[in-house]
């Protein structure tokens, strides 16, 4: 059980959050929290529930919301965690493990960071704090006084920690980071001096000085008009140091170190290449630093020689004068003379560092274990350039991480082979197939390998793995070394064989995350994605040749997209099509856009796709594997943990688990916060791992969709009459995401419109009917504000289905619904050939709302033909049996439509009398579209009677709600009504405005 108030106020439990219902029952429990384990008086909740005077039955209901929420900890089993919630005389008290609350969790890793002696662990536990935040803090509650000073404190707190973490990253000399995240906080908060003048000189030091300066007279401009002042001393300061030039303090790490190198150290900074070759500063992909002269290097290991070219000076330990060099710099004693010429007695002025290994062999030779360097590379020069900045700090480890066949192994190979000169102390690679059928090597073997090639005797190598790592660390401490580990499956397996020299780069590949290496050995992750079009067609033009490929270049580009953009696939079908040289581009693609045998034509041999994802799949917990086999079955494009838990047959909880699992194995891509997806060829590869599950799946994720969008319709209308009643074998989810207010609600069922789409055409498609049109009815909120957006194919699907199901309620449900949105887009005749057939089919089912609904329909489609005196009778009876059904959500439905037909009919009195007892039924805060719907047909009536002044105030009303809530539709109306009486130019710029959005959205 977890409290969270860093974000929406919520309870998460093992099954899903709460569903805490309304925004002042988050504000009680929210207020409890921020004083968790104190007693919270009544009056100082009155305070956070209301802003002004509260209603004389405040205690009531302040009492009726600590009761729900009691009832609903105890119903979470919170007494296991160690939750309760008592009253104390006039006041109420949570107790509760401060750990369960994700403020006091925050301001926990605060203080830990501030005790960190190194900037790098400060990061990690600054940016572990801030991942806490799931956005503002208190969002969701009704913020009274006390509750909008505390969610100010815990921003500010947020904010102070931005600057920290960015401090932080300067610290490391990682600027360009620490200025990634100084630029989003001071885009939101503009006016904040500290934040800009942090990322000023943040831009600066990252080498962005206009940049800088461009922020800084943003700023100005800004403080100067908004507020009238001036930039404060930060500000000054910071604009004084770009200015002046002037470095500062922590302008990186490196500087300093080489500073204190002394005369004869290369200067570390910028990638060059060695050998006099040029300097190559700025180019992201270029080599990394020049080796330093060769008096400068490590003793080998048997005569004191470096492991580097014959012409180094000879120093022998027998020349060196006890407790003499640093391990810190270049310089272990003094040179004189020529070249092997040592002065002995003196030491150096640079701190005392242990004496050198004693020797194990004779003289080594720079060695290079690399395999080739790939064929037909393309591409990857973002990748390229991110590895050499990765590669420029000290002692890198370059973490190389993306899913099986995207390319990491050849992006590692090709990386080192164009740095080879950066490295004349020898390239070492290990492939530790992490993701094979053979097996891991023992990790003995591979120090074994790495020490003979480093020149020592195959008796002197040690017997076991601490003893063998422990020997190559001090090999390598002063060598300038790249270590290539490939296929790398733990984070344990690749700690051994990392060198001790801070001029060594490690080069580390691998399927998974390796999260545990970035947190111990500052791991710099360079993830690798897939292949753009472009770069994926001359993948191809690289193995079938430039003619080929420009013989075809559409049937080129659709082989690159059926391949997904994955190099594995594309060398697969290359190789294909290289050796069948009478087979075309255009006959191969026809051939892969079949999904059923797509896969095996990306197999060669024993080398393919499938191999390759098998390999990946094999090493995953069970329950992962049965979550990946199942998100095969989903028929949408992107899942969250609801909908992968609903496939799966678990709950929340343990499906983030599993699709934690499957992204650190890079099976399924975070696209944003608890937003996933799959890959084309991973999608297929899964489907085929649990046909039969296939039926289970499908169904567990249709009901998860009608229980959320039955969530989301009570929410953005609540009250409003349910539009079905479930199926007889629904199965209900575990968890059902529970909908903060209106906005939120909508957002979802925007946002999961194509996938609620495709779900319906599956249902169709497995004959599951009953749950098609339900899919498509729920979205009814979205269509009715966006009537014009397209929506009349799916509710052409959902009436096919709902015929197919011989369901003359379903059928009339339906038949409404689409009839209302072909009347809206122009097409009258189709609307009333359909919408007649509604209401008889309704009294077949005994669906007398049903029959209201239809009857309302219809009324609006005669109304248009001209048939007033028919409209209204049809509407007046909607209205008589919407009251007898008691449901004043209908009834004020069908008033909204007859007062719009009395005031067409020329009967304005009557019209004003049906807009009132319509607006008498609903609350204000509720039922947006229709209110304002009707307070336009009330101004449009008043100005009818003559009363002009009322009636554009009430369409400005009507007007200012509509674009206030984003109902474009109603804001249109409204404003074209204003604009047939007066001229008025903020009215036009308006309703232009509004046309625009509509326009705009589809």
């Amino acid at each position: 059980m977890e409290f969270r108030l860093l974000g929406t106020v919520s309870v998460d439990t093992f099954t899903g959050p709460l569903p805490l219902g309304p925004a002042k029952r988050r504000s009680l429990l929210a207020a409890l929290l921020l004083s968790a384990n104190t007693p919270v008086s009544i009056s100082r909740l009155t305070d956070s529930l209301w802003d002004d005077t509260p209603p004389l039955h405040a205690r009531s209901v302040i009492q009726g919301h600590v009761s729900r929420l009691r009832a609903l900890l105890v119903g979470a089993d919170a007494e296991a965690y160690g939750v309760e919630l008592v009253t104390l005389g006039d006041a109420y008290l949570l107790r509760l493990p401060e750990t369960l609350l994700d403020s006091q969790r925050f301001e926990e890793l605060l203080t830990l960071a501030r005790g960190q002696r190194s900037p790098a662990d400060a990061v990690l536990m600054l940016k572990e704090a801030l991942s806490l935040w799931q956005g503002p803090a208190l969002s969701g509650a009704f913020t009274g006084r006390p509750l909008q000073a505390a969610a100010h404190s815990l921003e500010e707190s947020r904010l102070a920690t931005v600057e920290q973490l960015a401090h932080a990253y300067a610290e490391l000399g990682e600027h360009n980071r620490a200025a990634a995240v100084l630029r989003a906080e001071a885009v939101a908060h503009p006016m904040r001096e500290s934040l800009a003048a942090a990322l000023m000189t943040a831009l600066y030091r990252a080498g962005r000085q206009s940049e800088a300066l461009d922020w800084f007279h943003r700023t100005r401009r800004l403080l100067a008009d908004e507020l009238g002042i001036d930039p404060g001393h930060e500000l000054a300061d910071a604009y004084a140091l770009i200015l002046r030039g002037d470095p500062g303090p922590g302008t990186g790490r490196e500087s300093g170190r080489n500073a204190a190198e002394g005369h004869g150290t290369a200067t570390r900074g910028p990638l060059r290449t060695g050998g006099g070759s040029g300097s190559t500063a700025g180019s992201g992909a270029g080599p990394v630093p020049a080796a330093r002269p060769a008096a400068d290097r490590r003793t080998g290991p048997d005569d004191g020689t470096a492991a580097g070219p014959a012409d180094r000076p000879s120093e022998r330990p027998s020349d060196r004068p006890a407790n003499t060099g640093n391990p810190g710099n270049g310089t272990g004693y003094v040179t004189s003379g020529s070249a092997g010429d040592v002065t002995g007695g003196a030491p150096s002025t640079a701190p005392s560092r242990p004496l050198p290994v004693p020797s194990l062999a004779g003289e080594p030779h720079p060695t290079d274990l690399l395999p080739r360097a790939p064929r037909g590379f393309q591409g990857r020069t973002a990748e390229l350039a991110a590895l050499s900045r990765a590669a420029a700090g000290e002692a890198p480890v370059c973490l190389v991480t993306g899913p099986a066949g995207v390319g990491k192994t050849a992006l590692a190979l090709q990386w080192a082979h164009r740095n080879q000169a950066a490295f004349p102390d020898g390239r070492l690679f290990a492939d530790l197939r992490g993701f094979s059928d053979t097996g891991e090597p023992a990790l003995i073997d591979v120090l074994r390998e790495f020490l003979l090639a480093l020149g020592v005797a195959p008796r002197r190598v040690p017997e076991s793995v601490a003893a063998a790592a422990a020997l190559f660390r001090s090999l390598t401490d002063r060598r300038r070394l790249l270590v290539v580990l490939d296929n790398a499956r733990h984070s344990a397996t690749v700690r051994p064989l990392l060198p001790g020299g801070t001029d060594c780069v490690t080069l580390v590949t691998s399927r998974h995350r390796l999260e545990g290496l970035i947190a111990s050995d500052a791991a710099r992750p360079v993830p690798l994605d897939v292949l753009e079009p472009p770069d994926s067609t001359a993948l191809l033009a690289g193995v079938l040749g430039e003619d080929r490929v420009l013989a075809e270049p559409v049937a080129a580009r659709r082989l690159a997209e059926l391949c997904g953009g994955l190099p594995l696939a594309l060398r697969v079908t290359a190789a294909r099509l290289a050796g069948r040289p009478t087979w075309t581009l255009a006959g191969l693609a026809d051939e892969l856009a079949d999904e059923r045998s797509r896969l095996t034509f990306l197999d060669v041999d024993d080398t393919g796709v499938s191999a390759a994802l098998r390999l990946t799949v094999q090493q995953l917990p069970q329950d992962a594997v049965h979550q990946l086999a199942r998100l095969g079955h989903h028929p949408g494009s992107h899942f969250d943990p609801y909908t992968a838990a609903a496939l799966a047959g678990t709950d929340p909880v343990v499906a983030t688990a599993a699709l934690e699992r499957l992204a650190a194995a890079h099976l399924v891509t975070e696209t944003g916060p608890g937003r996933w997806i799959l890959h084309d060829l991973v999608r297929l590869y899964a489907h085929g791992m649990d046909p039969e599950g296939g039926p289970d799946a499908l169904i567990g994720v249709l009901d998860h969709y009608i229980a959320t969008a039955l969530a989301a319709a009570d929410t953005a209308e609540p009250g409003g009459e349910p539009c079905f009643v479930l199926p007889e074998d629904y199965h209900r989810p575990v968890a059902v995401r529970d909908f903060v207010d209106r906005s939120a609600a909508m957002h979802w069922l925007a946002t999961e419109r194509d996938d609620l789409a495709l779900a319906a055409v599956a249902a169709r498609t497995a004959g599951f009917h009953d749950r098609a049109w339900r899919i498509i009815l729920l979205q009814w909120p979205q269509v009715v504000w966006r009537v014009r957006d397209s929506w009349s194919p799916l509710l052409e699907l959902a009436l096919d289905s709902a015929r197919a199901h011989d369901d003359a309620y379903a059928e009339s449900r339906v038949l409404n619904l689409l009839g209302w949105v072909l009347t809206e887009e122009g097409r009258t005749a189709e609307a009333v050939a359909l919408l007649e057939r509604s209401p008889v089919l309704a009294r077949q089912a005994g669906d007398r709302l049903g029959e209201a609904t239809a009857l309302i329909n219809l009324a609006v489609v005669q109304a248009e033909q001209g048939e007033l005196d028919t409209a209204l009778e049809d509407c007046g009876r909607a209205v008589e049996l919407a009251r007898e059904e008691q449901d004043a959500h209908t009834e004020m439905l069908a008033l909204q439509h007859l007062a719009r037909m009395q005031l067409t009919a020329n009967r304005p009195h009557e019209a004003l009398e049906s807009a009132r007892t319509a607006l008498d039924l609903g609350p204000e805060h509720e039922e947006i579209a229709r209110r304002v719907l009707l307070l336009t047909t009330s101004g449009e009536a008043r100005l009818a009677l003559g009363e002009e002044h009322d009636g554009i105030r009430l369409l400005d009303r009507a007007a200012e709600e509509a674009e206030r809530t984003g109902y474009d539709e109603g804001a249109v109306r409204a404003l074209q009504a204003l604009l047939r009486v007066t001229a008025e130019p903020e009215y036009r710029k308006r309703y232009e405005q509004a046309v625009r959005r509509l326009t705009d959205n589809g």
